[in-house]
């Protein structure tokens, strides 16, 4: 994290500008006091014909988009630049490229406006997403909680002490569980996203009818490569001359990745539990927008007595309301960025 100065509290209502640009997604929020008043995300269709992010058009991408994105979210809020309270950007983990696209806008806008910059953990702010309010008067998590953060990126369990006070209990090995999605889908021929694709597939399939073995890593944490390479050895014995896959094979395929994925993660939560005794349970980042994590979730809480947390789909992937979130928290303990503070591609979570 970067480094911090001591500010009072603020008085008044907190109006905090969220920006995020740490992967393919240029997003701006405005919230007030914790409350959504907007949040823009402005995807890139330029990875879809590389079937995967390429770091240099997601930079430039970036650039395009994040000053009209900035204009949206204020004017969707119904605010002036003038009216910020602070400015708040996702400072890592991240590709260094498009990190630095989203923190130089944020410190000459901070400056600009003579107000505080706030440099969030995107990985923290995945999860403080439970504690955005909007017209969904939803319960947010006590702490301590547990929280299965899974995105392309990262495979977390994380313990949540309070909202400045996290720790990774477990973490992945190699591969997050959303590449393992993602590289899956390419090898079915399916389009970049490849996650949702597959999620969407896999409810159509019949679990049984592929087999995929399950990764044995002691403790909290995960590894996903294995799975990635079974699966491989899976597919390519079933593409026709051309390099496809038979159509009606596409589910049953679908079903046993995500079913391989989906148990380890399930399996960790669960372990989490027994060893942590902590019952409450969140799932934040992009991964947790998968309809079959949700209900197996959903049905496993239901089973141990668990009180579950699922965010609204619009907090789950990359967005930068989750930002403006945790930059109030930031600001109202006090935790202000310099100018000189540096994006940074990997962040310990600690």
């Amino acid at each position: 994290m970067a480094k911090i100065a001591e500010q009072e509290r603020p008085a008044g209502p907190v109006r905090i500008l969220g920006i995020e640009s740490s992967c393919d997604e240029t997003a701006a929020a405005v919230l007030v006091d914790g409350c959504v008043r907007s949040n823009v995300v402005a995807g890139q269709d330029v990875h879809r014909a590389w079937g995967g992010v390429v770091p240099e058009l997601a930079s430039r991408a970036h650039q395009e988009h994040i000053v009209p994105v900035v204009d949206q979210a204020l004017h969707q809020a119904g605010m002036k630049p003038s009216d910020l309270t602070a400015v708040a950007f996702t400072m890592g983990p991240g590709l260094i490229g498009a990190l630095h696209v989203g923190a130089a806008f944020a410190k000459s806008y901070a400056q600009a406006l003579g107000v505080p910059l706030l440099a969030v953990d995107h990985m923290r702010a995945h999860v403080l997403a439970h504690f955005i309010r909007d017209h969904d008067p939803r319960p947010v998590p006590v702490f301590p909680f547990l929280n299965l953060t899974v995105s392309g990126g990262h495979s977390l369990i994380v313990e949540v002490r309070s909202a400045l006070d996290m720790v990774a209990i477990g973490s992945t090995l190699d591969d997050a569980a959303g590449e393992a999605f993602d590289k899956g889908a390419k090898l079915l021929g399916l389009p970049y996203p490849g996650g949702p694709q597959v999620d969407a597939l896999a409810a159509k399939g019949q679990p049984g009818r592929f087999r995929l073995p399950r990764t044995a890593v002691p403790g909290l944490d995960m590894s996903f490569s294995g799975i990635k390479s079974a699966f491989r050895n899976l597919v390519l014995p079933l593409r026709a001359a051309d390099g496809t896959v038979p159509n009606e094979l596409l589910p049953h395929l679908c079903a046993a990745l995500q079913g391989a994925i989906l148990d380890q993660l399930l399996a960790k939560l669960e372990l989490a539990v027994e060893r942590t005794g902590i019952t409450r349970i969140g799932i934040a980042g992009g991964v947790s927008a998968n309809k079959g994590l949700r209900q197996r979730l959903s049905a496993q809480a239901e089973a141990r007595g668990w009180t579950v947390h699922i965010p609204p789909l619009a907090y789950c992937t990359d967005n930068a309301a989750m930002v403006a979130m945790a930059g109030d928290l930031l600001l109202r303990a006090g935790h202000i960025a310099d100018a000189g503070t540096a994006p940074r591609a990997r962040i310990p979570q600690a």
